[in-house]
C-alpha cells in the first residue's frame, strides 16, 4: 500500500509570496502621506477665502443675496469650493437661475450669477408677477414696464400653469429684444388666436404658437417698410405672407399728382355756357 504525504503535496503547491523591492514600499507610504497632506491642506487657513467677489446680480434683492453668497463663501478655501451650498443660498430667489464659482488661488473666490430674464408680467386681480421665457414666476422681480399677459386667477407655486398664458410669454420669449419692448399685451382672441399689441404700432396677429422666430422676423421686415405705415395690424399666421391689414386699397387709391392736375384744370376751365 502506497502512502501519500498529504502535507508534502501541500507544501509543493502552495506558492511563494513575492516580496516587494523597498522602494516600492517606501512609495505607497509617501502617497499616503501625501494624500493626509492634501486633505489637511485642502481645508486649511493657508488657503482659505479671504476675498470675494459676486456679480451678475440686479434688481431689488441684489445687496441682500450677495451678501449671503459671500457670507457662504467665507467658511470655504479655494481648494475646496462648494458649489451646492452656493446653490443652496439663492435658491429662494427665483431671479437666480444659475451659480458658478472660479477659484482664484490661493485666497479668493469669484462667483458669477446667471439671472432669469423678464419677458412678461402676468396680470391678475390687479397684479403683476414677472416671469421668465419658460414660464417661471420671477416673484420679486421688477414688473414695470413688461408687456402684460393677463390670466384670469392669480398664479401660484413657482410656474405659470395656464397654457393659453405659457404660450403668449413663449411668443413675448422669441421675440427680437427692441421688439419685444414695444409689446404692450399679449392676447388670445375669441377664435383661439395670439395678437401682441404693440405701442405706437399695429397689432401682429399670429395666429398660433408656432413658427415664432419666423413670425417675427417677418413683423420685423414689414414694420421696416415704409409701406406699412399706417396699418392697424399685421396678419403673420403665414409668416411667408405676412399681410398689413388697415391700410387704403391700393386699387381705389388716386395718385396725388394725378389729383391735383385734376383739381388745377377744374379751376381754370371756364363752366358751360359761360363766355371767357
Amino acid at each position: 500500500m502506497r502512502r501519500v504525504d498529504v502535507f508534502s503535496r501541500a507544501r509543493r503547491g502552495r506558492r511563494a509570496r513575492p516580496h516587494l523591492p523597498p522602494a516600492v514600499g517606501w512609495a505607497v507610504v509617501f502617497l499616503a502621506l501625501f494624500a493626509v497632506a492634501g486633505l489637511w491642506l485642502r481645508d486649511s487657513s493657508l488657503v482659505s477665502v479671504d476675498k470675494v467677489t459676486v456679480t451678475g446680480l440686479t434688481g431689488p434683492d441684489a445687496a441682500r443675496v450677495s451678501e449671503q453668497l459671500e457670507a457662504a463663501a467665507r467658511d470655504m478655501t479655494t481648494l475646496h469650493v462648494r458649489t451646492d451650498q452656493l446653490r443652496a443660498v439663492v435658491e429662494n430667489y427665483p431671479i437666480v437661475k444659475s451659480v458658478r464659482a472660479d477659484a482664484d488661488f490661493p485666497h479668493t473666490l469669484r462667483i458669477t450669477v446667471v439671472e432669469n430674464t423678464p419677458v412678461a408680467a402676468v396680470v391678475a386681480d390687479g397684479g403683476r408677477i414677472a416671469v421668465s421665457g419658460d414660464g417661471r414666476l420671477l416673484r420679486g422681480a421688477p414688473a414695470a414696464g413688461l408687456p402684460s399677459v393677463p390670466v384670469r386667477i392669480a398664479p401660484g407655486g413657482d410656474r405659470v400653469a395656464d397654457r393659453v398664458a405659457l404660450e403668449a410669454i413663449a411668443a413675448l420669449a422669441a421675440a427680437p429684444q427692441p421688439l419685444r419692448a414695444r409689446v404692450l399685451t399679449a392676447t388670445t382672441t375669441r377664435d383661439g388666436g395670439l395678437t401682441l399689441d404693440l405701442r405706437n404700432g399695429p397689432d401682429l396677429r399670429f395666429g398660433g404658437a408656432d413658427r415664432l422666430r419666423a413670425k417675427w422676423a417677418a413683423a420685423a421686415a414689414v414694420l421696416a417698410d415704409a409701406g406699412s405705415a399706417g396699418a392697424t395690424y399685421l396678419d403673420l399666421r403665414y409668416p411667408e405672407r405676412p399681410a398689413a391689414g388697415g391700410l387704403e386699397d391700393p386699387a381705389t387709391q388716386r395718385d396725388p399728382e394725378t389729383a391735383d392736375a385734376a383739381t388745377l384744370a377744374s379751376s381754370t376751365t371756364p363752366a358751360s355756357g359761360t363766355t371767357p
